[in-house]
């Protein structure tokens, strides 16, 4: 296969195996979502998910959250990790949406990094899953699997980014990116990975990434 060939195989597969695609981390709204992913750095989806609906009782928008001190805001999220971060970044990027964006989340890539604790990643989920603006987030798994797949040398996830958005159709970016991140969990973890369930990797991989893998499992 070129490569051209093994993009379309990527699409085709990903589409036969998640033909509706569910978002991981739970909200119901743009606020709750920019909340939930910038609670989700360095943490699990399922553990976000556990503590979001005891945060949004308290305040699900902005207006109700500076309410809070961030010592309360802390208390609440402790279980996620980096508590102390993000409790600051809660409260902080609550306070500006009050105060600069009569409580409304931008749509805009740029200006949601400016606000606290919000990096290109964050923004990036956010304009893609709240408001369907095609943006192409780079995770971990996502990052993994550019690089089995030969598409992207694996540098750093800049540099992933670029590569996924040069090679997948844009009208597809915001489906494909969950996409791969959901068959990276089932199919192509980075750890307990079996080639055999892995599918797409077993058909297109990069021929490093093969030949490792086969060696490992030679000494094990």
């Amino acid at each position: 296969m070129n490569k051209s060939e093994k993009v379309d195989f990527v699409i085709r597969k990903l589409q036969e195996l998640y033909p509706t695609i569910p978002v991981p981390l739970e909200h119901k709204d743009p606020y709750t979502l920019l909340i939930a992913v910038l609670m989700s750095a360095q943490s699990t989806d399922v553990r976000v998910n556990q503590i979001t609906p005891l945060l949004f009782a308290k305040a699900d928008n902005p207006y109700d959250m500076v309410k809070l001190s961030v010592d309360e805001i802390r208390e609440i999220i402790k279980p996620v990790g980096l508590s102390p971060t993000k409790a600051k970044g809660i409260y902080g990027l609550s306070k500006i949406l009050v105060e600069e964006y009569d409580g409304v989340v931008p749509k805009d890539i740029a200006l949601l990094e400016e606000f606290p604790s919000v990096g290109h990643k964050t923004a990036s989920v956010v304009v893609s899953q709240a408001f369907g603006i095609p943006a192409f987030p780079v995770d971990t798994h996502i990052h993994r699997l550019l690089y089995r797949w030969g598409f992207s040398n694996g540098k750093n996830v800049v540099q992933t980014e670029k590569d996924a958005k040069r090679l997948f159709p844009k009208e597809l970016w915001n489906d494909l990116h969950l996409q791969i991140i959901w068959y990276g969990r089932e199919y192509s973890p980075a750890r307990g990975w079996e080639l055999e369930k892995d599918i797409i990797t077993k058909t297109i991989g990069r021929k490093k990434v093969l030949d490792d893998y086969h060696k490992l499992k030679k000494t094990r």
